[in-house]
């Protein structure tokens, strides 16, 4: 159990690192876990408007926090966070990840 939860600690922190650089527009490192590139395709692929990308990224980011925080293994995707909101703004986002 605890490595699991160091393991989760990790992740978390890469996954932090990783959005305060998507958010700042500066990539500044050029290897990554599989994690991190299945998050930044799905990322380009929801294809959003640059008006609105920088606060919906924050919202994400706070959204992954708070259910890694619950317990969850790995950062669910944008892809997710989006199809949640649009569904039901209500409604808890499935933080499950299918692998």
């Amino acid at each position: 159990m605890l490595l699991e939860t160091q393991n989760s600690e990790v992740v978390l922190t890469r996954f932090n690192k990783l959005m305060q650089e998507l958010v700042r527009g500066t990539m500044n490192r050029n290897t990554f876990q599989p994690w991190e590139i299945e998050i930044l395709l799905d990322i380009e692929v929801c294809n959003l408007r640059e008006a609105v990308k920088k606060e919906t990224l924050r919202r994400y980011h706070k959204a992954v926090q708070r259910a890694m925080e619950k317990g969850a293994p790995v950062p669910f995707k944008l892809s997710q966070y989006l199809a949640g909101k649009k569904s039901d703004p209500a409604r808890p986002v499935n933080t499950e990840v299918s692998r």
